[in-house]
């Protein structure tokens, strides 16, 4: 895998494992050669990927809104960085430019770019691994709801079993054939 597209939040959760996770994701896809493309702020777990990313020598794709690059806290040190209008461009852009996602913890808005994925695979528009890192059950009631979804015929089931789901980095990694 080229790059893979990072999801996930841009605050900072008081349980520190989910920082833990988001180091640990940086700093492993930088040593396999991986680049991030993420959501080219310096806040919160989205920094924290980005960061590790880029002190194990990895590359490092910045998306940005120009609304969030005017409030100052864009990520300068990317390797790239790439400002667009609006929010459903930068969504766009990071998935043109993936060949993978991983959602890692997160609110709306990782829950939307998530979901984006999702849905552009059941229409065959994205053919590429989408992972979500269930750190310490955060996305357990998700699961459930998404299982509840097939069996209530709301969601094909070949949709489900496209989504990787992992507690661990290493596990969703190795499932996603990047390590």
């Amino acid at each position: 895998m080229k790059n893979v597209a990072i999801f996930c939040a841009s605050s900072f959760p008081e349980n520190a494992i989910y920082a833990e996770e988001a180091e640990k994701l940086g700093k492993m896809l930088a040593l396999s050669g991986t680049g991030v493309v993420y959501g080219g702020t310096s806040t919160g777990l989205m920094d924290v990927v980005a960061s590790a990313a880029l002190r194990n020598g990895g590359k490092v794709t910045g998306v940005i809104t120009e609304f969030l690059a005017g409030r100052k806290i864009v990520k300068h040190e990317c390797t790239e960085l790439i400002t667009v209008e609006t929010l459903s461009e930068r969504k766009a852009k990071m998935l043109e430019i993936s060949d993978g996602v991983i959602a890692l913890p997160g609110g709306c808005g990782t829950l939307d770019e998530l979901f984006e994925a999702l849905t552009l695979i059941y229409f065959n528009l994205f053919k590429y691994p989408v992972g979500l890192l269930n750190t310490d059950g955060y996305y357990d009631l998700l699961t459930d709801f998404l299982k509840k979804s097939v069996a209530e015929k709301f969601m094909q089931p070949e949709l489900m079993q496209k989504l990787i789901i992992a507690s661990q980095v290493e596990e969703l990694l190795n499932k996603m054939i990047i390590l």
